[in-house]
């Protein structure tokens, strides 16, 4: 069937919470995809940092038909032995001891904040819940973890949303000691704010927080929901500052395209989880684990993580290159294989030139166009991407 006939479908039955382009994705591999109409794009968006390993890998789809055909579901109620092999390995190479799975990011947020209180509750003193977050921060969509989401945009129309969240300018340290209170228990942030445009803190502001949390017994609580998973050239984002956090969070990547979310801890803070302050039915289900097992094997093969800096390094340096010419890039930013440009104007009609041209980037903010490519993308990849936005900037 051809494309404008499945819009024409999506439009009558699925609510309008998305603002989709007319396009109709249909397979992917690899880092391409291709729509209904048969078109090929390479995908420099990867689902929103998902398909970490490109469309498809052969180890992740492997995984998934061998479990698929083994065993679906079962309730946590019983022991799972994919779960398991997938929680050995992310405490054997992560800073957690202990881990939970669920299905989303925001999911992993919400038990991060829940773990958060509940530690401070009982280990603090009964005052202390509330939690230092950042404005320009992305955290879900949950009522929770909209409250800890500091832009307004995204909270706005759901108020009365639950209390015991700060928010503070990302990168001023001065404004984060002025927050902190006898009630203060946690500071929430992402080492690299993704729907806030891609913002890299300034200087050596995580490993600062880090050492605020030190001095005044505080839980670090870092959303690697979008860093995580080699996006930024370490396993964990929160690795490039030299930072060790009591609680993580996990999702996107995780799973190289099937939907899984993990809330990683230290175990003297993993401990306030007892039998019946938490769970999740589909969360750590066969199948997710077993997908995000194939992912995590690949990522920790010797020279994964070195090649995904080196071609981020290569990609920033050609965006900056590029950029010296064009008047209206206002700023070349990122980290690893999570870059942004900054537009003067809005970047829509870069984002719908670049489709065009077959090549598919995601907005963040009305002036920004990221890229996160799949961690696997090549250098001549990259290379015909920077010819196409070179070409679309003129």
């Amino acid at each position: 069937m051809e494309a404008s006939l499945w819009i024409d479908l999506s439009q009558r039955y699925l609510m309008t919470t998305y603002r989709r382009y007319p396009v109709v994705l249909v397979r992917g591999r690899g880092i391409r995809v291709w729509d209904a109409d048969g078109k090929e794009y390479m995908d420099f968006g990867a689902g929103i940092a998902v398909c970490s390993l490109g469309h498809c890998h052969p180890r992740v789809v492997k995984a998934i038909q061998e479990q698929a055909a083994t065993l679906l579901h079962v309730s946590n109620l019983y022991h799972i032995v994919p779960q398991i092999e997938l929680s050995k390995l992310l405490v054997e190479h992560t800073f957690a001891q202990r881990v939970f799975f669920c299905n989303s990011g925001a999911e992993a947020n919400e038990a991060a904040i829940k773990l958060a209180r509940l530690y401070a509750r009982r280990f603090m003193g009964d005052d202390r819940f509330e939690i230092i977050a950042m404005k320009g921060s992305f955290h879900g969509r949950t009522m929770m973890t909209m409250a800890a989401t500091g832009q307004e945009k995204v909270r706005k129309g759901f108020d009365p949303l639950p209390p015991g969240f700060v928010h503070v300018p990302f990168g001023d340290l001065e404004a984060l000691e002025k927050a902190l209170t006898p009630k203060t228990c946690g500071i929430m942030l992402e080492v690299v704010q993704g729907e806030g445009g891609v913002v890299v803190p300034p200087g050596d502001y995580v490993q600062r927080v880090a050492r605020i949390c030190d001095r005044e017994g505080l839980l670090l609580m870092v959303d690697e929901v979008q860093t995580g998973m080699g996006r930024l050239g370490t396993l964990l984002g929160h690795e490039r500052f030299g930072v060790t956090p009591h609680i993580a969070t996990l999702a996107k990547g995780l799973g190289g395209g099937v939907a899984i979310g993990a809330l990683l801890a230290v175990e003297e803070v993993a401990r306030a989880f007892e039998p019946g302050t938490h769970a999740s039915t589909f969360g750590g289900n066969p199948l997710a684990c077993a997908a995000g097992k194939a992912v995590v094997e690949v990522m920790i093969q010797p020279g994964f993580m070195e090649a995904v800096r080196e071609k981020g390094r290569y990609f920033l340096e050609g965006l900056k290159a590029l950029a010296i010419s064009k008047a209206w890039v206002r700023e070349v930013r990122g980290m690893g294989l999570m870059l942004a440009v900054e537009l003067d104007r809005p970047s829509a009609p870069v984002i719908r030139a670049l489709m065009d041209r077959g090549f598919l980037t995601i907005p963040s903010g009305d002036r920004v166009v990221r890229f996160l490519p799949p961690l696997v993308v090549e250098k001549d990849e990259i290379d015909c991407f920077l010819k196409a936005l070179d070409e679309v900037l003129e």
